[in-house]
């Protein structure tokens, strides 16, 4: 089967829309910078990807990933016809992976108040949009496209004729924190399967997706989900399997009757650390066999940053249009790829031109839980 997007919404570090967003990737506008939100004393590294929504340098304030949510939603839905006012009766499944951390920290060392029901988006999506079928997911950074699979589920069931699919995460210092001391030099930018990257910087997003069982007459359509595959190969708490990666990729096209050489994108997961890119670039070599030089392959967290919930339904909306315009977003600071990857279609340089019809999406998560994702061009 295949389910239809009728609706996209995005908001990211360089653009608060889809089309901004794929404009300035194409373009390899990057979204890195200085900490605003965070007391940059209390850290070695200084870099990241946020959204420039703050009321001022410093000051951070709480339900920002709650706010991201409600704008990528209510976007997505405008998009597909959709009164973002009511939404009741339309299932919406919510990517995270750290959800309001970000708000209990302000709450827990600044004092700034945060209700505990606010910790749950459901509070604000039922305040916003009249939504009252919302479930939220943790899945690490697999957690979007964890989402859309059950999408696809309900729809194919018949349990929904819409669904509404978004994944958000900001930054907490938690997990800034936890990254800093991990990495042996603090970077000062994501570099995706270059020889040179330092590891991941955290970035800021929401992106959401309205997938619809039958269209109706005249209703546009973005593309089409042809089939979601996830497992959990539990190899590692950190470290990834190029096994389990390889098995998902596998699963995902197996699921369609797709081949390895009907695929002509690769949204790879790309996340610039050490032990990732090689996983991934291992997986992606083994599981497309005599293939692995066909499609072109880009790494869009060399400009976001990870975004980690959000990051696969990104991948999503960037890929979307990616299919509709023939145009693929280049891996900003790619210059010396890994052994494992030298025999890829790396896109570097500048956005690359041609005829796209199928593409491949990644996202891989603490744990072992992967996701991939396989999506057509709008018929």
């Amino acid at each position: 089967m295949s389910w239809a997007v009728t609706g996209t919404g995005a908001v990211a570090s360089v653009g608060r829309n889809p089309g901004e967003l794929f404009a300035n990737l194409c373009a390899g506008v990057s979204g890195v910078g200085k900490l605003k939100g965070f007391d940059l004393s209390r850290h070695e590294a200084v870099f990241a990807y946020e959204v420039d929504d703050r009321p001022e340098t410093g000051a951070d304030v709480p339900r920002r990933a709650t706010a991201l949510l409600i704008d990528a939603i209510g976007q997505a839905a405008r998009d597909a016809g959709l009164d973002e006012r009511d939404l009741s009766g339309v299932p919406i499944l919510i990517g995270t992976g750290l959800r309001e951390l970000r708000s209990v920290e302000l709450w827990q060392r600044d004092g700034i108040e945060f209700p505990p029901q606010d910790l749950h988006f459901g509070t604000a999506l039922r305040e916003a949009c009249n939504a009252d079928d919302t479930h939220t997911f943790s899945n690490a950074c697999s957690a979007g496209l964890y989402a859309l699979a059950l999408a696809t589920d309900l729809l194919e069931a018949g349990t929904a004729e819409t669904v509404i699919v978004a994944g958000v995460d900001v930054l907490t210092e938690t997990m800034y924190g936890l990254l800093e001391r991990v990495q042996p030099v603090p970077p000062e930018r994501v570099r995706p399967f270059d020889r040179n990257r330092a590891g991941v910087l955290m970035g800021e997003g929401a992106a959401a997706v309205v997938l619809t069982r039958t269209p109706a007459a005249g209703q546009k359509a973005h593309g089409v989900v042809r089939s979601v595959a996830v497992n959990c190969d539990a190899f590692h708490v950190t470290a990834p399997d190029p096994v389990g990666i390889a098995e998902a990729i596998r699963e995902a096209q197996s699921r369609v009757g797709l081949k390895p050489k009907d695929i002509d994108l690769v949204m790879v997961h790309g996340t610039g650390t050490l032990l990732n890119d090689e996983a991934e670039a291992i997986a992606l070599a083994d599981a497309f066999g005599e293939d692995a030089d066909k499609p072109l392959m880009t790494a869009i967290k060399s400009m976001t940053g990870h975004t980690s919930g959000a990051s696969g339904l990104l991948n999503l909306v960037v890929t979307l249009n990616a299919l509709a315009e023939g145009r693929v977003p280049p891996t900003v600071g790619l210059e010396d790829p890994v052994d494992e990857a030298a025999g890829f279609r790396l896109v570097t340089g500048e956005a690359a031109r041609a005829p796209l019809a199928v593409a491949q999406l990644n996202a891989f998560g603490f744990g072992g839980v992967n996701a991939v994702a396989i999506v057509e061009a709008a018929r």
